[in-house]
């Protein structure tokens, strides 16, 4: 079955340009004018991945993406920003609101499709984790328990305040709900991410979080 991507976008020119690209690439693509629908279509449909605009009539991609982002089944969600905002200020709030990507406008179709792609490899690369994890035996005793958070320990040294943005970070919340939980401004929040993706040697937060599974870094 096709990948499914959700394509937001108030411009009905570049809505259709788009859809009519991904399908042409093997995709299935929905599409949504506005954030209102786009949310509503993403809780009917559960697509593998979002392509949004920022200016958006009724819920702008900001916000469509914080709500996004609650929902612990969307926490993995890649996501992309498309706009003509594309100042240092724009880009840092879209990554705090949770995007993976931003593709300012004009962008190349060409583009698009390859960090679609890349994005789609890691996202379900991460799913077959998260699976094969469920389906793990546990330890049998404490003490195997124990060797293994040991393991990791020695393999990844994390402070307290790291491992509490990492524990937060796991649940989907963006860095302005994290630093919101721990007093902490959203800059800071950024700098300890930044810390976490240099220590595990990892690109964005979906690859975050799959290795803190598989390291048992999380608590």
């Amino acid at each position: 079955m096709p990948l499914l991507i959700l394509v937001a976008e108030d411009d009905p020119g570049i809505r259709l340009a788009v859809s009519d690209y991904l399908e042409l690439l093997g995709y299935t693509a929905i599409a949504a004018e506005n954030g209102e629908q786009a949310l509503s279509l993403i809780e009917s449909y559960r697509p593998h991945l979002l392509v949004a605009d920022i200016k958006m009539p009724l819920i702008d991609g900001y916000q469509l993406v914080r709500q996004v982002r609650q929902r612990p089944e969307f926490r993995l969600l890649p996501v992309i920003f498309l706009t003509e905002r594309s100042s240092t200020e724009e880009r840092i709030r879209g990554y705090q609101a949770g995007c993976d990507l931003y593709l300012p406008k004009p962008f190349e179709m060409e583009e698009l499709g390859v960090v679609i792609r890349s994005l789609l490899e890691r996202s379900q690369a991460v799913q077959s984790e998260l699976r094969f994890s469920a389906t793990e035996p546990r330890p049998s005793s404490p003490s195997e328990s124990y060797q293994q958070t040991a393991v990791s320990a020695v393999t990844v040294s994390l402070t307290s305040r790291e491992q509490e943005v990492l524990d937060l970070l796991a649940t989907g919340l963006s860095n302005i709900e994290i630093g919101t939980q721990l007093h902490l401004s959203p800059r800071t929040i950024e700098k300890y991410v930044s810390s976490l993706l240099r220590k595990t040697e990892t690109n964005n937060r979906a690859e975050l979080v799959r290795f803190s599974l598989e390291h048992h870094l999380l608590h």
